[in-house]
């Protein structure tokens, strides 16, 4: 794929953070989502490819715009074929409460690549860099932690596992707190938690516990670029999700590595903060129709990182970008 995609992804992940920090604190998560789904939909189309979306807001009777199967871009002679995994708004409950952490998110991969994952549950583990290969899902907590502690050359008593905030994760804590980790515990928005392992500036050494199966397919793209390891199990609780994993031909014994979930080497990911968190800053809105948005984009092929910071004058956008 053309290198060049990935900075224009990173053109689709701000139009939908701007977007949908409008809707900062005000109490409505759908107002928000959709106005992140708006922007990022209207920014693909200008984009020379022809995705797929394969991870999304949905199925097509379900969500009007970025519906799963849904074809974006401009399309047209020499256009890349690729898959598309996109959450508009990573954190929507963040963002309706004005609470950290909500993110606007896309991977992108050739047509084939990203995982079509079941929309349930799947309990994940991620770690950075220098814990890969090191962590296994299956593994005891305990061992979990001592391993990738000594990966880090800590204690296992300064080493920081953050998960979400659910009842359903009161085994896991008891299992940490009993092995002397510290505990982040956070309310939404599970992709960048799972990318924090990858900085040490966040804090953050490892994620456990149980998400979104489709953002788990995002997190695994990051991961991939940022060099680290994300492992995760489908978790169906009804039998319809039972039924759904085997008409889509998903497994809920196996063990998803990054590379059942993201094939190959050739993956883009962009986010853009839409409220301020650990990784990147929210928008601000400076006055005189000016923003300033903060981005992560990475290529996995190159490992390259690039953050970038962004001052929109919006009165001089087309409205499609914002």
């Amino acid at each position: 794929m053309d290198r060049n995609l990935a900075l224009n992804l990173v053109r689709v992940t701000e139009a939908a953070s701007i977007g949908a920090a409008k809707y900062m604190g005000r109490g409505d998560k759908n107002a928000a989502d959709q106005a992140g789904v708006d922007g990022m939909r209207k920014m693909f189309q200008t984009m020379s490819i022809e995705g797929v979306v394969v991870i999304g807001e949905g199925e097509m009777d379900e969500a009007p715009m970025l519906y799963i199967g849904e074809v974006v871009g401009a399309g047209g002679q020499g256009a890349s074929k690729v898959d598309i995994a996109v959450d508009p708004v990573d954190g929507t409950t963040s963002v309706a409460k004005g609470l950290p952490n909500a993110i606007a998110v896309v991977a992108m991969a050739p047509r084939g690549c990203l995982l079509n994952a079941p929309d349930m549950y799947m309990d994940k583990i991620a770690v950075g860099p220098k814990a890969a290969g090191k962590i296994h899902i299956d593994a005891p907590i305990h061992e979990n932690l001592r391993i990738t502690a000594e990966s880090l050359n800590k204690s296992i008593t300064d080493l920081t596992v953050t998960m979400l905030d659910r009842p359903r994760h009161e085994d896991i804590i008891r299992q940490c707190r009993e092995a002397g980790a510290r505990i982040k515990l956070f309310r939404d928005g599970d992709v960048a938690a799972a990318m924090a392992t990858c900085f040490d500036h966040t804090g953050v050494d490892i994620m456990l516990g149980i998400g979104g199966a489709p953002e788990g397919v995002i997190a695994a793209a990051a991961l991939k670029c940022l060099g680290g390891e994300f492992q995760g199990k489908l978790v169906p609780y009804t039998d319809e999700e039972r039924q759904r994993c085997i008409k889509m031909g998903a497994s809920i014994e196996k063990v998803y590595s990054m590379e059942d979930l993201v094939k190959g080497n050739e993956v883009y990911f962009a986010a853009t903060g839409i409220s301020d968190g650990e990784l990147l800053k929210g928008v601000v809105y400076t006055g005189n129709n000016t923003a300033k948005t903060h981005s992560v984009v990475m290529r996995a092929e190159t490992g390259t990182i690039r953050f970038v910071e962004a001052i929109h004058r919006l009165n001089k956008k087309p409205k499609y970008a914002y």
